[in-house]
């Protein structure tokens, strides 16, 4: 009976949403009397017109072409769709519960792990995500040393294949941990011991760009034999973009030792990296600054690394790195799925701490847009691009604002998810109980 019970209720978790992914675009659609904030070219008082995906225009005033559908804003917000730089969307559902998790694999080196084969469209952690204002996700791999390769997924879509915005969008590596973490119940590992794997990673990483350089070099000579073709290494195959800098290299890393290991790696081996973490990037600035290394930063609201920090160090950390000059953007937690509907929060926690709201805006669109090499198609609204925006009734960086209606490549996105669905179900009980009054 118990496991019965332990059934049906594991079932209520993994059933999957019932929203039904929205249909292309069928006529123009104009949204008036708004303010648009372009993000690129400041807050327009005015209109957006969008057809079969793309806008098409953006002005004070807009005259409704033939057959257009037009929603009178009443003085409310449009934005561009907010951008999660990281994120395992789609591959967790409950971390806890292994079989709903499809983001590692076995081994240190995976390049040709592709991460969007595994997307699950149904998760019910995409409807409440996008809620909030998230409608494209850069979904990454998890496990070894080598990861696999990420994609960028639309937060909207019957398969994997149609959810699909781009890919590859980078290689991941997890950057060994540098320094000697002390002993304890919770880590009992021999300093001895973790020098020894420390440096064996180190010298895998190095050995795996040298094959990897090599392999390529030999792709692109004219002397292979039939033969050779039927010998193509899957692996090795998979990095040739990274090694000759097609392709960017994300490096997740926070401690300081950590990044300038890795820095002084990718100069080594001549590659275009990404940071990811960053949580000591405001202590490696110069050295970011001189080699034009991008920071995806995790964590604004995580506590300070050091006892001796200031209690606010990662809160103040996306301002430090803007007064820095230092291209960024703003991301939660990658390990998290369910936490990617703050990312919001994040930017609005950074804009409390110094960075300018307006950075802070741009943080979690254009400037992750532009990192992850998507901006001609996202991240603003511009004529030309996606019509992936939503609607909302206030600022989205403040926790009372509601997102009101989303737009994927002007698809009309389904609002309903799992916590409305809760909201109304137990406002309907209180109702019913008279302690509600309507």
């Amino acid at each position: 009976m118990k496991q019965l019970m332990a059934a049906i209720l594991l079932s209520t978790f993994l059933f999957p949403n019932n929203q039904i992914p929205a249909a292309p675009q069928k006529h123009p659609i104009l949204l008036k009397n708004g303010f648009i904030h372009t993000v690129s070219n400041g807050v327009v008082n005015g209109s957006i017109l969008f057809d079969k995906g793309k806008i098409t225009h953006i002005g004070e005033f807009i005259s409704p072409p033939d057959g257009a559908e037009v929603i009178d804003l009443d003085g409310k917000h449009v934005y561009p769709g907010f951008i999660a730089a990281v994120s395992r969307m789609g591959l967790v559902e409950i971390s806890a519960v292994d079989v709903t998790n499809d983001h590692s694999e076995r081994g240190d080196f995976n390049p040709n792990v592709r991460a969007n084969v595994a997307y699950n469209p149904d998760s019910e952690i995409i409807p409440t995500t996008r809620s909030n204002g998230v409608l494209i996700a850069n979904i990454v791999p998890a496990s070894g040393l080598v990861s696999g390769q990420a994609s960028i997924m639309m937060m909207d879509g019957w398969t994997w294949e149609n959810a699909t915005f781009a890919h590859p969008s980078g290689l991941h590596i997890n950057w060994p941990q540098m320094g000697i973490r002390a002993g304890g119940r919770r880590f009992s590992m021999s300093a001895e011991k973790q020098n020894e794997r420390r440096q064996k990673a180190l010298e895998k990483l190095d050995e795996i760009m040298k094959q990897s350089h090599a392999y390529a070099r030999l792709r692109q000579t004219n002397t292979r034999t039939a033969e050779d073709y039927h010998k193509e290494d899957l692996r090795l195959e998979s990095m040739i973009p990274y090694v000759q800098g097609n392709l960017p290299i994300y490096i997740h890393a926070n401690e300081v030792r950590q990044i300038e290991a890795a820095v002084h790696w990718a100069n080594r081996h001549d590659v275009k990296i990404v940071l990811v973490g960053g949580k000591d990037a405001w202590r490696t600035i110069d050295l970011l600054k001189k080699n034009k290394i991008p920071v995806i930063y995790e964590g604004v609201t995580a506590l300070p690394s050091r006892r001796y920090e200031d209690y606010d160090q990662a809160y103040k950390g996306a301002a430090l790195l803007y007064e820095a000059g230092i291209q960024f953007c703003i991301a939660s937690s990658s390990g998290d799925a369910s936490r990617v509907r703050n990312l919001p929060n994040h930017a609005a926690m950074a804009a409390a701490y110094g960075l300018p709201k307006d950075e802070a805006l741009r943080s979690i669109t254009l400037s992750a847009a532009e990192i992850l090499g998507i901006d001609p198609q996202v991240g603003s609204l511009e004529s030309g691009k996606d019509a992936t925006l939503f609607i909302a009734n206030g600022d989205p960086l403040e926790i009372r604002t509601n997102v009101l209606q989303a737009y994927i490549q002007g698809r009309k996105i389904d609002m309903g998810d799992r916590h409305k669905m809760l909201y109304h179900k137990y406002q309907e009980k209180y109702r019913q109980l008279g302690i509600l009054k309507e």
